[in-house]
C-alpha cells in the first residue's frame, strides 16, 4: 500500500537534523532523538475542543508547517511515513494503556525492522516515552537517555515497561495485528472527542530534549533530570502562555486563552 511520502529536508529542519539517512540503526535512533526534543506531545487541540484530523495532510500541516505538537496518532502518523520514505520496514500496531479503567486500544507504536532486527519505536507515550529504539527481546532492561525500559510477554502480547524508583510499571499492551491508517480513526476521535477523554479534560505537553525531560500536567510544569529531584513550578495563565512558546514552541492563539485559565482553576486535579 503507498502512502503519502514526507519531504524530508522540511522534516529535518524541523528537528534540527542534519545526519545520515541511510535506513539504519544508527539513523533510527539519531532522527527519533531529534524528534522527541523538538515536537512535543501535547494535547492543545482537544483541550481547546478543537478537532484533530490524522490525515497526512493535516499532520504535516500541523506538526512539521506550523510547528505544533500532537498526540500519538498524529507523531505516530508523521514518523511513520518519515521512515517508509527512507525505506525502513515499518509495522503500525495499536496498544491498550494499563492506566485507570479498562480502555480501548488507542494508542499507535512503531515496529521497524532495521539491520536484521526488530525494534520497538515510540514517538508519543507522554512522560513514559522510551528515547530511544528497542530491541525486540523480553526480560532485558535496555537503558535510554531518559531511563530504562524492557519489554515483557504477556497474555499473548508485548508489554512496554518503564523503570520507576519502586520498580517496574506496565505502560501499555501491544497487539502483534498490523494497523493500517485508517484503523487509527476510532482511536484518535476516542483520545480527542469523546466525552471522557483525558486529554479533552487536561492540558498535558512534554518534550524530552538531551538528559532532561519536561512536563506540563494543567499548570504544573516539572523538569526531571536523571539523579536529580524534579524541579516543579505552579504558573498563573501569563506564565502558562509564555512556557507554552518559550519551552514548547507553540504560539498561543487568542481564543485559547480562556482554555489556559481553566487549565490553572484545574491544577492538579485528576478526575474520577
Amino acid at each position: 500500500m503507498s502512502e503519502t511520502p514526507v519531504d524530508l529536508s522540511r522534516y529535518f529542519e524541523r528537528i534540527g537534523y542534519g545526519g545520515a539517512a541511510a535506513p539504519t540503526v544508527e539513523t533510527l535512533s539519531r532522527i527519533l532523538r531529534s524528534h522527541l526534543a523538538t515536537i512535543p506531545f501535547e494535547s492543545v487541540d482537544p483541550f481547546v475542543r478543537r478537532t484533530v484530523e490524522i490525515s497526512p495532510e493535516a499532520v504535516d500541516a500541523k506538526l512539521i508547517g506550523k510547528r505544533r505538537g500532537g498526540l500519538c496518532f498524529e507523531h505516530g502518523s508523521l514518523f511513520r511515513r518519515v521512515l517508509l520514505t527512507l525505506g525502513y520496514d515499518v509495522t503500525s500496531l495499536t496498544a491498550r494503556g494499563f492506566a485507570g479503567e479498562l480502555r480501548p486500544r488507542a494508542h499507535h507504536a512503531l515496529k521497524v525492522r532495521a539491520e536484521n532486527q526488530d525494534w520497538l519505536v515510540e514517538v508519543a507515550n507522554g512522560a513514559a516515552t522510551p528515547t530511544a529504539p528497542l530491541l525486540w527481546c523480553y526480560d532485558i532492561a535496555q537503558q535510554t537517555p531518559h531511563g530504562a525500559f524492557r519489554l515483557s510477554w504477556r497474555n499473548g502480547e508485548t508489554v512496554l515497561e518503564e523503570e520507576k524508583r519502586d520498580g517496574w510499571v506496565s505502560s501499555y499492551s501491544l497487539s502483534h495485528d498490523p494497523q493500517e491508517p485508517a484503523d487509527f480513526e476510532p482511536g484518535n476521535w476516542w483520545t480527542t472527542a469523546h466525552p471522557k477523554s483525558f486529554y479533552r479534560a487536561y492540558l498535558i505537553c512534554t518534550l524530552a530534549p538531551e538528559n532532561v525531560r519536561i512536563l506540563l500536567f494543567n499548570n504544573r510544569l516539572t523538569v526531571r533530570r536523571p539523579g536529580f529531584e524534579d524541579d516543579e513550578q505552579i504558573l498563573d495563565a501569563d506564565s502558562l502562555e509564555r512556557c507554552l512558546d518559550t519551552v514548547f514552541g507553540i504560539e498561543v492563539e487568542p481564543i485559547w486563552r480562556p482554555h489556559l485559565r481553566r487549565a490553572v482553576q484545574l491544577g492538579d486535579e485528576l478526575a474520577a
